[in-house]
């Protein structure tokens, strides 16, 4: 394998598992500018994965290879029903974001197994038909190195949600509604008295990254694992929220973020190929993300500011 070779397969993998990270991670960031912390992107992550290989499995054969994409718009509308829960709770009933958070984290795997079992009577799905696959950018492929590495057999998802994160930047920081959002997770009671609808915008960020969270969770069932099972999302909506913290929550940051994790997570399936990395036990190439992410937490939680009212319950009237 030469160099390109070697770093096209590095980028290209790299991107694979980045995606759903990235959609995850800047969904959050809409959620905790509005104030409302969602430690629940994990469960999130879990039904939109669950829904979208249940919709591809039925629907593949009506569809066609249109199914993974639709899938994503019901995994996103699953997800957005997922969140409004803890939208519920936290914002009317006025719940602990984090004990509401992590109420869906437990509810979401159990439910969804449950269901798996109940339709398939087995622990987990057959494999999907249709999935996201790789794809060639026509013309931007044939470009000399470049083309080889970034626009070859690459992940059509993953420069869609590189798109995202850059409008979700612009909306968050040059928009009216960016503004009034991020004035509701750093100061509830003034952005009040300007006549701000507080609960209004943060069940819109918080809706926002349930929407965005569902679609990440789509995304890996249907580019990497290629069906649903317990095992099928372990800890992706936890490194998505250290890739939003890491990021400073910044959507271009958490992205930046993202696909650091999505280089590490990659690492344990191509290291075999890499020279000198296949020389290291796969175990510690598996590890290596999830002890990225606890180190990631423990050295830049307590120095990362985040919006200041950032899992406070607003009462309307104090």
């Amino acid at each position: 394998m030469n160099m390109v070779s070697m770093i096209a397969l590095i980028v290209s993998s790299m991107l694979v598992f980045s995606t759903p990270l990235i959609f995850t991670a800047v969904g959050g960031t809409f959620s905790e500018h509005s104030g409302v912390v969602n430690v629940g992107l994990e469960g999130i992550m879990v039904m939109g994965a669950f829904s979208a290989v249940v919709f591809n499995l039925t629907f593949a054969d009506t569809f066609g290879k249109a199914t993974p994409w639709l899938a994503l718009i019901v995994a996103g509308v699953v997800g957005i029903a997922i969140s409004a829960l803890h939208a519920v709770a936290t914002i009317n009933f006025r719940a602990d974001h984090i004990v509401s958070g992590t109420v869906i984290n437990l509810l979401a795997p159990a439910l969804s197994v449950f269901l798996v079992k109940a339709i398939y009577a087995k622990g987990q799905t057959d494999n999907i038909a249709q999935s996201f696959g790789y794809f060639s950018f026509p013309g931007l492929s044939k470009i000399p190195v470049i083309g080889q590495i970034f626009f070859k057999n690459t992940s059509v998802m993953a420069y869609i949600a590189i798109v995202i994160a850059i409008i979700a930047w612009w909306i968050q920081f040059r928009t009216k509604f960016g503004l009034r959002l991020r004035s509701v997770g750093e100061n509830p009671q003034a952005a009040d008295t300007l006549g701000i609808n507080v609960y209004g915008y943060k069940y819109a960020g918080v809706l926002l990254s349930g929407l965005l969270g569902g679609i990440g969770g789509a995304v890996f069932a249907q580019s990497i694992s290629g069906n649903f099972s317990a095992g099928t999302i372990v800890g992706q909506g936890f490194i998505s929220m250290a890739a939003m913290i890491f990021g400073k929550w910044n959507p271009i940051g958490a992205m930046g973020a993202a696909l650091f994790f999505g280089f590490a997570q990659s690492l344990s399936i191509i290291g075999g190929q890499l020279p000198g990395i296949s020389k290291i036990p796969s175990v510690y190439l598996q590890c290596a993300p999830y002890v990225l992410t606890i180190l990631v937490l423990v050295l830049f939680l307590g120095k990362a500011v985040g919006p200041k009212a950032n899992g406070t319950n607003y009462i309307k009237s104090k």
